[in-house]
């Protein structure tokens, strides 16, 4: 049409120059990928030589520069720098042929005033070494060519908001250099629907095997600042072609308290507005919907050869999806591959608030409360930020944050971004951060404990350590990782292991589910209306109690599958004692009291019990939807404490009718060998089983007669005591006649490296260790290894 006008279906991302980062992207995308079935509203880019036609037709570079010199001799003035650029630019006239040409562009995109979003896209944004994220403004439901372009004008002001010359200045960019262009398309009316931010890769750990999808109802700007809490999605992708498969590994229900829609007549264009009770407790997505988004975030991330970071939205009008925006991610992509540094507290203190965990660093220092951006001269560098949001207003302070916490926001919220490319740890979402937390308190922020924040009370004490993938050895002993929290799984993703060697359910059960399973499997018959207030509190939005045990507990088994896949995951069926089953909600009512739990009614004796039995037959069905519905065919299951064969055939049988049936999908049954049975009838357990696994802490106990909780008893119990290794040795020698593995997943191999060596020259086929001790144990075994191979 002209120099000043780009439609995007002729831009590609070679276009930056020429229409900014995110016009370049759109114009991709819909040039690209509309074939493919991924759907992006049809628009226009005013161009950047509009904006430089605009600042010559005004008779303005000379005065920018003037200003801007300003700011560059003295930083503090940025306030007044930036309020007297952006009224030059505002009072400046809009060039005839420039004003022409848009009028024009925005009449062909539809009859009558069509709705539209006008987005500010600089030539220097999204750029592998700098986001610009949230840098300069949008305008949204913008009608009439008028209103058009005003709207322009507004974007081209946007290039001059403090915190975009904060940032210029900080990435190095010359500020003069950078012009902005202007994408001008039709909105889609989310604000009748829902619409959201989608990472195609895990923005916590870099993990690559996930798609993140946050969303809320109304227009995106709610997710994007982090006004509200959004609805959390994350899917698997290496299974998402597959067939009869729905590899939705989470779905969390966000507040979702606000939302933002189009205003009334005379008003301005949008306005917040509170949610209903249903739409609170509703997702804004089905699971159709969120495995559509997904499978354009792959399509999206394999044409552009690098993870993306997207915007999404949902026709509430039609009921179609949309992608509005897609740039790189660039935080988590561009972290080395061969390095990984944990952080772990040495000391705990009061636990005061959490949320959202954003990063895996711990941080401490005194709270800096800030109520608005109008005060963040108030900010003390070296502080521990604390507010309700963040956007980018907020982003000169937030470099000089030691920890950032929020009451709102998500993950994928301006204040996680932002945190993210600094590298500073941050908590969003904790709801009463703001209430709870004081001015000047010293305070501990830690991420480094799964998807939840915690800020405690006072300077505590952490570690820190720079880990050397690159340095693992090669071994023949296969290394494997013990897991329970699903929430860290991705955080070891890095880690060149074998698999998980023990899955530990008893966690999620515990912290997530928090209900004895026979108070959710016979909630009617439950008595105490205590009880069944915190269950029912527990399980709303589910359909039933069942649904939320099976639920929560096969997402949870999968997400550590997914970490993995399609490396073997060993998920050890639930070995709870009475007393600990005990202490869950509404648990007392159905354990007995025991005078010694450690050998009591646990693992699988519980199984096919009648006063239990309804219980495990949830732990089936999750671990069907897991493998089956979900697509987690990786996962193997483990047998814990069965102390004879008889029980053996009981159990085996008792999950074929539900159908775990070993051989079927290629599930493999392993069995625990912590009772000296196990390994005096080893080969009759081989017989039934695909494979062992050692839980030295229990063989060591029932072995020499320790109770392995004394502390009188504690310096006699060694693993490493002849008798156990005995045990070991023989066990594994009747398991390799019988052809099936032997592996061990107790604490001695991370703790006596000696131990190891034994392992290692017993013939083990495998050695499942705490993240944490992981490199270690691998070296140790490389070097004993080694020895036995050349002996002196």
């Amino acid at each position: 049409m002209s120099d000043y006008i780009a439609w995007f279906s002729d831009i590609s991302r070679n276009d930056g120059a020429r229409v900014g980062g995110k016009n370049a992207s759109l114009g991709e995308l819909v040039r690209n990928l509309s074939s493919a079935g991924v759907r992006v509203p049809n628009g226009f880019a005013v161009t950047a030589e509009a904006y430089r036609a605009f600042l010559k037709e005004n008779g303005l570079e000379e005065k920018l520069a003037k200003k801007l010199k300003e700011y560059d001799e003295n930083q503090n003035v940025l306030a007044t720098v930036g309020k007297a650029v952006r009224a030059l630019i505002l009072d400046g006239a809009m060039p005839y042929d420039v004003q022409e040409a848009v009028v024009a562009a925005y009449h062909k995109l539809g009859d009558g005033k069509p709705s539209v979003a006008a987005r500010s896209s600089a030539t220097a944004e999204d750029l592998p070494e700098a986001s610009f994220a949230g840098q300069l403004e949008t305008f949204l439901n913008v009608k009439g060519a008028t209103a058009v372009v005003e709207a322009c004008r507004k974007c081209f002001a946007s290039l001059y908001t403090d915190r975009a010359i904060s940032y210029r200045r900080n990435h190095g960019f010359c500020q003069l250099d950078v012009a902005v262009s202007v994408g001008v398309q039709r909105m889609v009316r989310s604000d009748l629907a829902s619409s959201g931010v989608m990472f195609s890769i895990d923005t916590e750990s870099g993990f690559p095997g996930a798609v993140l999808i946050n969303g809320a109802w109304g227009l995106g700007e709610t997710v994007v600042q982090g006004a509200v809490d959004p609805d959390e999605f994350e899917v698997f992708k290496p299974l998402l072609s597959k067939k009869q498969v729905t590899p939705i590994l989470r779905r969390k229900c966000g507040a979702k308290e606000e939302k933002l829609i189009y205003a009334d007549k005379g008003e301005r264009p949008v306005a917040l507005k509170k949610t209903s009770d249903n739409e609170r407790r509703s997702f804004v997505l089905n699971n159709e919907e969120i495995l559509a988004l997904a499978r354009w975030a792959v399509k999206i991330e394999d044409h552009y050869g690098q993870p993306m970071d997207m915007e999404w939205a949902k026709d509430g009008e039609t009921g179609e999806l949309f992608i509005v925006q897609a740039r790189p991610e660039t935080v988590q992509s561009r972290k080395a591959a061969g390095a990984l540094k944990t952080y772990t507290l040495t000391a705990r203190g009061e636990k005061l608030v959490e949320g959202a965990a954003i990063g895996d660093a711990i941080a401490h220092g005194k709270v800096c409360r800030i109520d608005s951006a109008e005060n963040i001269a108030d900010f003390k560098e070296g502080s521990v930020l604390v507010t309700q949001t963040t956007d980018p207003d907020w982003a000169p302070i937030m470099k000089k944050a030691a920890a950032i916490v929020t009451d709102h926001g998500g993950r994928t919220s301006h204040a996680a971004i932002v945190s993210r490319e600094l590298g500073l740890p941050a908590i969003v979402g904790a709801g009463n951060a703001t209430t709870v937390l004081q001015d000047g308190q010293d305070v501990t922020v830690s991420c480094a404990e799964g998807e939840t924040g915690f800020v405690y009370a006072g300077l505590l004490d952490f570690n820190v350590e720079d880990l050397d993938l690159s340095a693992a050895p090669e071994t023949r002993t296969k290394i494997m990782l013990n897991m329970a929290n699903p929430s860290t799984a991705y955080r070891w993703w890095r880690l060149p292991s074998d698999g998980v060697g023990l899955a530990r359910i008893e966690f999620i059960i515990s912290d997530i589910i928090k209900a004895h399973p026979l108070a959710l499997a016979r909630f009617d018959a439950l008595a105490d209306e205590t009880v069944r207030q915190q269950i029912e509190k527990l399980t709303a939005g589910y359909d039933d109690e069942k649904e939320y045990f099976i639920d929560l507990l096969s997402r949870g088994v999968a997400r550590i599958a997914a970490a993995h896949y399609p490396k073997p995951v060993i998920v050890r069926l639930s070995d709870f004692k009475t007393n600990e089953y005990a202490s869950l909600i509404g648990g007392s009512v159905f354990e007995p009291e025991e005078d010694n739990p450690m050998i009591g009614w646990r693992g699988a004796s519980r199984y096919y019990h009648e006063d239990y039995r309804d219980g495990f037959a949830m732990e089936c069905a999750a671990m069907m939807r897991a493998r089956e519905t979900l697509g987690l065919t990786n996962i193997k299951l483990m047998i814990p404490f069965c102390r004879t064969l008889e029980e053996a055939d009981k159990v085996i049988d008792e999950m074929a009718c539900h159908g775990l049936k070993r051989g079927e999908n290629g599930l493999e049954i392993y069995v625990m060998a912590e009772i000296p049975s196990n390994i005096l009838l080893a080969s009759d357990f081989a017989d039934r089983f695909n494979g062992f696994s050692i839980g030295s802490n229990d063989l060591t106990q029932l072995t020499l007669g320790i109770d392995r909780d004394s502390a009188s008893l504690r310096p006699l119990f060694d693993e490493r005591n002849p008798a156990v290794k005995a045990l070991i040795t023989g066990l594994i020698e009747k398991a390799r006649v019988k052809g099936i593995p032997v592996g061990i997943c107790g604490q001695a191999p991370s703790d006596y490296p000696d131990f190891s060596a034994f392992l290692v020259g017993a013939g083990i086929t495998s050695i499942s260790v705490n993240p944490d001790s992981f490199l270690r144990v691998k070296e140790a075994v490389a070097a004993a290894e080694k020895n036995a191979a050349n002996p002196v």
